[in-house]
């Protein structure tokens, strides 16, 4: 394929460095241990007896430690006497099919054998109220037919919206154990009333009219680490959830600018972000009926390179970029990215930006591509993805207002260089 003539010549990259923050690191020491003491006492003080049957709702994000986590539930769950099965619990993710669900779950180490319980990867959902009269709440038919219900997530910041919740239990009610059904009757009604006022909502029905007796909220710091579990009565979620995103909001990950011209990430997936690059980070969202994160970054150009290996093709999220590899495109299961982007009404995410032969030229393309600005002026960021924002690279234009930085840890001058096959060397 033929380019513009300056995009075929060698381009001389600026001088980089490679920057590592000192953020304060709040993990603790042995998460399953501390979810153990939690859940015991729960579990003691919950309706649950001895014999009846307990659904575990579990996602297909990337939480730190997450097969540790269910396997404890699941452990403290027979230990009562009691017997669990989990719920896949991701909407459309997978394909939205019983078996893309179960496949997800286990490359998140979550198995029957790891686990000791059996997976109810079902897709059917019943019906179980309806709010503003015309929108009709659904939960997994499975989990309504065991004796009781819990469920597990992280709590943090949105993808599309602000609130007093967000992406937390909540959404796993509403989105993710109402199945594909309830996934999608929530993100097509959410453009007439409002993705958090109808979250609320749906949800609340759902706490109400449902055998859900607990709420497992997981916390990270900016290493992704986990810093906070809380096992929460499920009538107690919508007075907590508020608090636990607030901290949640407090030790986001994010970058420590406000204007670039250029960000490179190395790599986006549905375990990084449900919208494979975090808006919160890129400052990049243009959807129907979702909020302006433009406030966290704005960047003239956005580059992707790649995507994760446990995304399993879902490419989600690349319509957000200006510049993607062919690596990208071939990389791309294109069921599974539509039809999370039809499910969530996001069509723009699907979209096919720029495609360039190789991570040297779709830099190079983003460095050339935002008018006469010398390269050495470009204020240029590569990161690795969303989740990690304290190991990346900045450009020399960044250099002294980096160094300013109360928590730079480290800052090394390096160059950027490429493989063989024209690949970033970090």
């Amino acid at each position: 394929m033929r380019y513009p003539g300056y995009l075929e010549k060698k381009f001389n990259f600026p001088g980089f460095y490679r920057v590592k923050l000192a953020l304060p690191s709040m993990a603790l020491p042995d998460p399953a241990k501390d979810l153990k003491a939690q859940l015991d006492q729960a579990l003691d003080q919950s309706p649950i007896e001895p014999g009846q049957t307990v659904a575990v709702g579990v996602g297909s994000r990337g939480i730190n430690k997450i097969a540790a986590m269910v396997r404890q539930i699941c452990r403290s769950i027979k230990d009562k006497g009691a017997h669990p099965v989990i719920i896949p619990a991701m909407g459309s993710h997978g394909s939205a099919t019983p078996e893309g669900q179960e496949k997800t779950l286990a490359k998140l180490g979550v198995t029957p054998d790891a686990c000791q319980a059996t997976i109810a990867s079902q897709m059917d959902a019943v019906e179980v109220g309806r709010v503003f009269d015309a929108v009709p709440v659904y939960f997994s038919k499975k989990a309504m037919e065991a004796d009781h219900s819990i469920c597990i997530n992280r709590i943090k910041p949105h993808t599309k919206f602000k609130g007093d919740v967000e992406s937390g239990l909540y959404k796993m009610l509403v989105v993710g154990m109402g199945k594909h059904k309830g996934a999608l009757t929530y993100h097509n009604f959410a453009l007439k009333y409002g993705f958090h006022k109808l979250l609320k909502a749906m949800g609340d029905t759902i706490i109400e009219q449902t055998n859900l007796c607990l709420g497992i909220g997981v916390v990270e710091d900016a290493y992704d680490q986990i810093m906070k579990i809380e096992v929460i009565p499920a009538a107690q979620i919508s007075t907590r959830e508020p608090d636990l995103l607030a901290l949640a909001k407090a030790h986001f990950p994010s970058l420590p600018y406000k204007n670039l011209d250029l960000l490179v990430v190395r790599q986006i997936g549905k375990e990084i972000s449900g919208s494979g690059m975090d808006p919160n980070v890129t400052g990049r969202t243009c959807d129907l009926m979702e909020d302006d994160f433009s406030q966290s970054l704005c960047a003239k150009r956005l580059v992707i390179l790649d995507l994760s290996p446990n995304t399993a093709g879902n490419a989600i999220g690349l319509g957000n970029a200006d510049i993607i590899t062919e690596k990208v495109f071939a990389g791309m299961d294109y069921q599974a990215t539509i039809m999370n982007a039809l499910t969530a009404m996001s069509l723009k995410k699907a979209s096919i930006p720029v495609r360039l032969p190789s991570e040297e030229k779709a830099i190079q393309a983003g460095f050339q591509t935002i008018g006469p600005v010398p390269p050495e002026k470009v204020r240029a960021v590569i990161i690795k993805d969303t989740m990690h924002t304290t190991d990346f690279l900045v450009s020399e234009a960044l250099a002294r207002e980096t160094q300013k930085l109360s928590y730079l840890k480290e800052m090394a001058p390096c160059r950027i260089a490429f493989s063989s096959s024209e690949e970033l060397v970090w």
